[in-house]
């Protein structure tokens, strides 16, 4: 006869294949110190209320402790044919306790349970990830504090737009990060509800105390509604959705990099433990993590599509099409830990060429808006001072020069306003310095952003 728990409606064993299809030991074994921990709460729980005899309250305390120790050291393996971590757990107290372990499950149903399991679960997961965003953020503006003063061009549509330096650039991500960061934290808060004692969806008859075990486990608060408490999923596909957005920072960030480190702009150097050679060209050197970063972006966007689609068709309360929520979270967790972990040293590492960025500014006429405010200032209105601007930059594609370089009389063939402080106006570092609105690129609006990432990184994390 079949050793399932739930075996007493039935009359037959269950299909081998079938048995295969159902489990989800493989995967969400993972959660065992998370399901021993909830069970641990649950059965103080019982035995405080008396639902349960408090020595045997004590004695199933004592076997999952030591269940947890075992696996951990290796003692205690999992048995691929269970059928979950929630009845391998069972059936393990069981065999050591007897009918003692029998009572554990008293007021409990699995349904409540792995969604207590997976709360607690990516809790952890949620605040690792963002130890790891919040060293990358630090990283992003330790190099800020490097490059103030590095000027490079800036692009729109990939042809050089205006001068800014490294630091501005950069800060743009530290503010992305920054978001993701918020993200990631409202989404922990939204997970940080204890559902246990939902049952199966209708609560129990019992006289438990759910407010003791969300204290026991570390929750901010308990579930509303006991249908709601076994059905929701929101917050883990809230979870992956922030995932992706960082995952498509990650990837933008990543095409820069991979954009500076080609010899056509030879902007940075990749450290040669963060990067691969080729097999048949000597002379390469290529940035294939950031590459990979850019492609497991899609993986993560997958994952996000998996569960939206998994949730769309589900009536309540608990289907077993939610047993497929934890592939796809586990997967977007465990892709983007591994490239924050890989993105972060190689970034630390990587050498910044101030010379080349310099001179790529110095190229494009990157400082044509400035020569136009040069006019605005002197009182021309600023469509006129565009046309001009713009006719004396096909002059200089004309001639070969640039706007730093063209003759003062070039200028004045165009309007008298212009005078010998032109070239002041339109020097690189000086295109820099004026900007200075809040956010701009002048070093010390830099400065500012620096800091405001700095105080609200430890705001939140």
């Amino acid at each position: 006869m079949s050793q399932k728990m739930w075996a007493g409606r039935f009359t037959k064993e269950i299909d081998e294949r079938v048995n295969d299809f159902n489990s989800s030991i493989k995967f969400d074994a993972r959660m065992y110190k998370q399901d021993i921990i909830g069970s641990i709460a649950h059965a103080t729980m019982l035995g405080e209320c008396n639902i349960i005899e408090k020595t045997e309250s004590e004695s199933i305390v004592k076997g999952l402790t030591e269940i947890l120790n075992d696996i951990e050291s290796g003692k205690l393996k999992f048995d691929p044919n269970a059928e979950d971590i929630h009845m391998f757990v069972e059936a393990e107290l069981t065999k050591r306790l007897g009918n003692t372990g029998k009572r554990l499950h008293t007021a409990r149903s699995r349904n409540d349970q792995v969604a207590l399991d997976i709360r607690m679960t990516l809790k952890d997961e949620t605040t690792e990830i963002m130890a790891l965003l919040k060293k990358l953020t630090q990283t992003v503006t330790n190099i800020a504090k490097k490059h103030t003063n590095t000027v490079m061009p800036s692009y729109t549509h990939l042809q050089r737009a205006q001068p800014i330096t490294f630091a501005h650039h950069l800060m743009a991500y530290a503010n992305m990060f920054l978001r993701d960061l918020e993200r990631l934290k409202n989404a922990y808060d939204r997970t940080d509800k204890m559902p246990l004692g939902s049952c199966a969806l209708a609560g129990t008859t019992y006289p438990i105390n759910r407010q003791r075990v969300c204290d026991l486990l570390g929750f901010s608060e308990i579930t509303q509604n006991s249908l709601d408490g076994v059905s929701d999923r929101d917050f883990l596909i809230e979870l992956c959705s922030a995932l992706s957005i960082l995952m498509m920072h990650l990837s933008r960030f990543s095409e820069e990099i991979i954009l500076w480190c080609s010899w056509e702009f030879k902007f940075i150097e990749l450290d040669d433990s963060y990067a691969t050679g080729s097999s048949i060209m000597p002379q390469k050197k290529n940035p294939d993590v950031t590459e990979l970063i850019r492609g497991k972006t899609g993986r993560v966007y997958g994952d996000l599509m998996t569960l939206l689609t998994m949730m769309k068709g589900t009536p309540l309360a608990y289907n077993k099409d939610m047993q497929e929520d934890k592939e796809a979270i586990f997967d977007a967790i465990d892709t983007v830990k591994l490239c924050l972990i890989t993105f972060n040293p190689m970034l630390a590492t990587m050498k910044v060429s101030e010379k080349n960025m310099r001179a790529a500014a110095a190229k494009g006429f990157i400082n044509a808006t400035d020569c136009a405010d040069y006019l605005v200032k002197k009182g021309m209105p600023f469509r006129d001072a565009y046309k001009i601007t713009g006719t004396l930059v096909h002059t200089c594609i004309e001639k070969g020069c640039t706007l730093e370089t063209l003759a003062l009389e070039e200028y004045k063939k165009l309007s008298d306003i212009f005078d010998i402080d032109i070239y002041d106006h339109i020097s690189l570092d000086a295109c820099v310095m004026q900007r200075k609105s809040e956010g701009g690129p002048a070093p010390y609006c830099v400065k500012n952003q620096i800091a405001y990432i700095e105080k609200n990184i430890n705001n939140i994390c």
